[in-house]
């Protein structure tokens, strides 16, 4: 099979491919864990509405029912505990022995017996209580044991919790006999204080329990939903009562298990892969023809779809805005042109934020943004230009961030709305700088000449023009000339007139190397070096100028565009005046004459400004050797040359229509009537005896500036 019979198949294979590695890049984030399409602490774009009515028991308003149940529940004691009261007496008993023993030591002498009293642990008595506990009678002291034993032993028979025994010893002074005297019931009350002690505890266990009970005394809590009532309203932080609600109604199911997503991302990607394959097909058939650029493009596509999808899902909610995904966009416009650039970004804006939970706004914002940098940056042939793009970008960005961020109405909105504008403010920016970065290595990858490489082409200080000016001067001015006329005529078919008139600049620089050899450089009257060579090798001298000047081209590193201008401008052509000399020279008998050493290598022009550069220079040569008298004449010459082309078949590799060809003539004939005008002719002043006029200028030089307008001659009613 012939490579170019397989050309559609590694088309339809690399479209097939691109689409295929857009649908994972796309699923992958939703299908990368199994989080679900809502969780609790996320902010809901957009109201969520009941797709029917439901009612379920809410096993959140529930359990909040019967926490609020199980705390109202006070914390349950265990009974008094016999054992404490009967250990604290036992207590109490050993102390008032200590004292009764200290209190009968009639050896000691006071101050050693309160001595005594004090290292007593158990009782902590100041110097005045232990002065009037000894100052008891011994029938006084019976009496005050006696009655500490019975209050103590009165108290802790009843329940006291640990936040009651302060309260309980404060009583004590209450429960003393009132038969004894004030001074003693301090003393009893000293005595006993210590002893009492908490007897009912705490029970961690009986409380559990009883809250408990209370929890599964609660009935359960029921919630209703009618169909199209709003469970969650736009700009909503998700609750957990909300997530229960989602659920219920099947709204929160991993997107993993939900095979309309495969099918919706499928389905756009298939139309959008449809839609950039057409435009592509019938907007730039012959531009994708090798498929590499098919190749780049596509993998540049698929690295900026990628870049977005991770930048959406893995990071901040502002970095999706700051990303120059408009970079895409501005850069197929740097390259090849605004058409092609509007509809290669369609794809991406689309589908880069698909699925996330913003889409809408990044959507809108990654459009308008694009599409806003694109129509300004086409043609980029200046810095400046970038400058403005990345301008326009930033406010485009920044009204699609307000159209639709202040619509919204939401308080969270609004407090984001300054964070998106200061990122849509960086992303033009950085779009319009990563644009004029990529631009060129892009440019070098696909054969394609920037606007701005051709407008440092076009400037005459260019190393190769200055060289083409110094060495043949008249094939400089030729180019100028050839490169005006092809340029109007680019222009009325809407081919690239500026690529046009920059190759045209460059298409004869050849001829610099043999400037002597080609008639615009010699000076009239001169000797014609053609005249002492035969026509084979003249004609090769002549086709030679193809070649050299491809070799010039490669070593002042001309783009390949460029060249090609170069290489096809005389296509397969021959060079008719050597050839007739030629057959002339073999008695007419031009079977004699080999015709492939008259012939250029050509190939033929295989675009539309190759093509008109190829008649333009043809249409410029023929009326400089042989200048039109009338118009009729001109455009005569014209058509002809446009004729001769197509029937050679220099034309059958471009898409130019007959229109196209009727309206390359009439801006030949229009550019090139200001080029052939008519000339007045000046008559002869006939000699005076005094030499003429004092003060008259010399007749026979008249001065250009004061040149009186034309008259219409008489022999045609149309003149140039």
């Amino acid at each position: 099979m012939s490579s170019t019979r397989m050309q559609p198949f590694y088309k339809g294979l690399g479209y097939f491919l691109v689409f295929l590695l857009t649908v994972a890049i796309v699923v992958s984030p939703l299908l990368a864990s199994d989080e679900p399409l809502y969780r609790q602490g996320q902010v809901v774009s957009q109201d969520v509405r009941a797709p029917y009515t439901l009612q379920y028991e809410s096993e959140y308003l529930t359990r909040q029912q019967q926490e609020l149940q199980a705390n109202a529940v006070q914390p349950v004691y265990t009974p008094p505990d016999a054992g404490i009261a009967r250990r604290q007496v036992s207590y109490l008993r050993a102390a008032l022995d200590y004292i009764s023993t200290v209190h009968a030591d009639t050896f000691a002498t006071p101050q050693q017996r309160l001595q005594d009293l004090a290292a007593l642990h158990d009782l902590q008595l100041d110097l005045e209580p232990r002065q009037a506990l000894l100052a008891l009678s011994p029938t006084a002291w019976q009496a005050v044991q006696q009655e500490a034993i019975r209050v103590l032993t009165q108290v802790m028979q009843r329940a006291i919790q640990e936040s009651e025994v302060d309260s309980v010893r404060r009583s004590l002074p209450a429960l003393v006999s009132l038969s004894l005297p004030e001074e003693q019931v301090d003393i009893i009350a000293q005595l006993v204080s210590p002893f009492i002690v908490a007897n009912s505890l705490y029970s961690e266990t009986l409380t559990a329990a009883a809250r408990q009970a209370a929890r599964e005394s609660v009935q359960p809590v029921k919630r209703t939903f009618v169909a199209g009532e709003t469970i969650v309203s736009r700009g909503s932080v998700l609750s957990e009562l909300d997530i229960e609600a989602l659920t219920q109604f099947g709204l929160t199911r991993p997107q993993s298990n939900r095979t309309e997503v495969w099918g919706g991302v499928a389905l756009s990607v298939l139309m959008s892969t449809l839609l950039i394959g057409y435009i592509l097909r019938i907007d730039s058939e012959k531009r994708f023809k090798s498929g590499k650029a098919l190749l780049i493009l596509g993998l540049l596509y698929l690295v900026f779809l990628a870049l977005t999808r991770w930048v959406i899902y893995d990071t901040g909610n502002i970095w999706p805005y700051i990303l120059p995904v408009s970079a895409f966009g501005m850069s197929v416009a740097a390259v090849f042109d605004s058409r092609l650039a509007l509809f290669a970004a369609l794809p991406l804006a689309i589908l880069a934020p698909y699925g996330a939970q913003d889409n809408l706004l990044l959507q809108t914002f990654y459009l308008v943004s694009t599409v806003g940098g694109i129509i300004i940056l086409h043609p980029a042939r200046r810095v400046s230009s970038f400058v403005r793009a990345g301008m326009v970008s930033s406010l485009s960005g920044i009204i699609a961030v307000l159209a639709i961020t202040l619509s919204s109405a939401s308080d969270l909105a609004l407090d984001n709305l300054s964070s998106l504008i200061v990122a849509a403010l960086f992303h033009g920016v950085l779009s319009a700088a990563l644009a004029l970065i990529l631009e060129f290595p892009l440019a070098q990858w696909l054969d394609e000449t920037t606007e701005i490489q051709l407008m440092e082409l076009a400037k005459p200080d260019h190393p190769l023009l200055q060289y083409l000016l110094r060495q043949a001067p008249g094939t400089y001015q030729h180019s100028l000339q050839v490169a005006n006329l092809a340029e109007q005529a680019a222009e009325s078919v809407n081919a690239n007139a500026f690529l046009t008139r920059v190759g045209a600049l460059y298409h004869d620089v050849g001829k610099a190397r043999n400037p002597a050899f080609f008639i615009e450089n010699q000076i009239p009257g001169s000797l014609n070096p053609h005249d002492n060579l035969s026509p084979e090798e003249s004609a090769a001298i002549i086709i030679r100028h193809v070649s050299d000047g491809v070799d010039l081209a490669h070593k002042y590193h001309l783009p390949r565009r460029i060249q090609n201008f170069i290489l096809e401008h005389h296509g397969t052509a021959v060079t008719n005046y050597q050839y007739t000399k030629a057959v002339n020279a073999a008695d007419g008998d031009w079977e004699k004459v080999d015709l492939g050493q008259f012939r250029y290598p050509g190939p033929v022009p295989h675009s539309r400004e190759t093509a008109i550069l190829m008649l333009a220079d043809g249409c410029e040569a023929i009326t400089r050797a042989r200048p039109p008298k009338t118009e009729e004449e001109l455009r005569a010459l014209v058509k002809s040359i446009i004729a001769n082309r197509q029937k050679e078949g220099q034309l059958d590799e471009v898409d130019l229509t007959l229109k196209d060809l009727s309206r390359i003539q009439e801006s030949f004939v229009a550019t090139l009537k200001g080029v052939y005008h008519p000339r007045i002719v000046y008559p002869e002043m006939k000699k005076q005896p005094d030499g003429g006029p004092k003060g008259a200028a010399n007749p026979q030089v008249p001065s250009p500036q004061s040149d009186p307008v034309s008259p219409p001659t008489e022999k045609s009613t149309r003149p140039l």
